[in-house]
């Protein structure tokens, strides 16, 4: 780029030097032909301008040939590196996008994998969370069963114990009011004498109990 520049900078000097470059004037040579007269000298100017004018002419075109080539041949020299250099970056930047692209999908693909496997697992958890809710509420419901049997044999027990001891208590009662009963209409009927031979046959036959126990 440096050198194109300098070659366009190269061009406008050879443009300035060849409008300042002086005209080739030859009336200096014929001062002869200025004192012949006004139609003579007019009739020289004339062909002196249409001389000068094609060589000025032809000098312009072969400079500005020359400068083409010169800029062409810059310009080819430098355009194919420039271009190239050009082109590479283009390439490496179509590169880094795509790969930048590639990344991006690459990334968001695994988000998406995260996240689907994200919802798998909340799934499961919330799968075994039911199931495991599930055999909790069984076992205590099992458990449960068991204390009220428990509880219900136990006061079964319980009542059937106090019914045991009720009825054996009144048994005992009726015993006793029955042996009171009978006391009361013996000692009615027997006499004192009587008495006490039934008491002392009473402690006979316990102290013979006692013997016969040890």
């Amino acid at each position: 780029m440096r050198k194109i520049v300098l070659a366009a900078l190269i061009a406008v000097a050879l443009m300035s030097a060849q409008e300042s470059a002086p005209a080739h004037d030859p009336s200096k040579g014929g001062e002869s032909a200025v004192h012949t007269g006004g139609h003579a000298n007019e009739q020289a100017k004339h062909g002196e301008g249409e001389t000068s004018m094609p060589n000025e002419i032809w000098w312009k075109w072969a400079n500005f040939a020359i400068l083409a080539i010169g800029l062409g041949y810059l310009i080819g020299k430098n355009a194919g590196p420039f271009f190239r250099t050009r082109s590479e970056g283009i390439q490496r930047g179509i590169e880094e996008a795509s790969k930048t692209r590639q990344e991006a999908e690459a990334r968001a693909a695994e988000i998406e994998r995260r996240v689907s496997s994200l919802t798998t697992e909340v799934e499961q958890i919330r799968a075994q969370s039911k199931a495991e809710i599930l055999r909790e509420g069984d076992r205590i419901r099992a458990e449960t069963e068991v204390q009220i049997r428990k509880i219900q044999a136990q006061s079964e027990a319980e009542i059937a114990a106090a019914a045991k001891r009720a009825s054996h208590d009144l048994k005992t009662y009726s015993a006793l009011l029955a042996l009171e009963t009978a006391e009361n209409q013996l000692r009615g009927r027997m006499s004192p004498a009587m008495q006490e031979g039934i008491t002392k046959s009473f402690i006979e036959d316990l102290q013979r109990q006692k013997a016969a126990n040890n």
